[in-house]
């Protein structure tokens, strides 16, 4: 059913005449899931509603060069990412944050005392910003958005025994940076 929505969404883009009604289609069908994606990725609603935007204009843009190969939802995801780590990209250059800044922050962190739920999560959050970006990005749909490795493969146009792996090197790296925190903090 969704696929056939969509393909009736792509067929009134196709035309000029009818190319407002299958926008605004496309708009209300994906905008809540995509905010949620970038949200994610972003951390504030006015941010996100921004890359949002930034989002549907280059979907806006590019949607005559959609071929079909992927789930329109998919192609939607992957600008939406894009976006998102553009925007962080620029957010961190303007505010000067670079990888030194961030591991000077990181260890005035660690030095903060007991060791509770916040800090857990915290800590967890550390770890996976230390993963690659494809890493980090495999597992955040994995471990938090709780997606199913055919729904990453089909958004993400990779092999489920590639993100299966992705995503076990992911969760070793957090364990390694977990154990090394915990060696560390116990130590201090």
């Amino acid at each position: 059913m969704e696929e056939a929505e969509d393909q009736e969404i792509l067929a009134l883009l196709k035309s000029e005449a009818s190319y407002p009604v299958g926008f605004k289609s496309l708009t209300e069908k994906y905008q809540r899931s995509l905010y949620a994606v970038i949200r994610a990725k972003v951390g504030n609603h006015e941010d996100a509603d921004d890359v949002l935007q930034n989002t549907f204009l280059k979907v806006h843009r590019g949607i005559h060069k959609f071929r079909g190969e992927s789930k329109l939802y998919s192609w939607m995801y992957r600008i939406a990412i894009n976006e998102s780590l553009t925007f962080l990209s620029q957010r961190n250059k303007r505010h000067g944050l670079s990888a030194t800044n961030l591991d000077d922050h990181q260890d005035k962190l660690r030095d903060a005392g007991q060791m509770d739920g916040d800090e857990v999560l915290r800590m967890l959050h550390e770890a996976i910003a230390q993963l690659p970006q494809r890493q980090r990005q495999i597992f955040e749909l994995r471990y938090f958005e709780n997606q199913s490795y055919q729904a990453m493969a089909e958004q993400l146009d990779l092999t489920k025994g590639g993100l299966k792996a992705s995503y076990h090197f992911a969760v070793k790296k957090i364990e390694n940076y977990i154990e090394k925190y915990q060696t560390i903090h116990h130590e201090s």
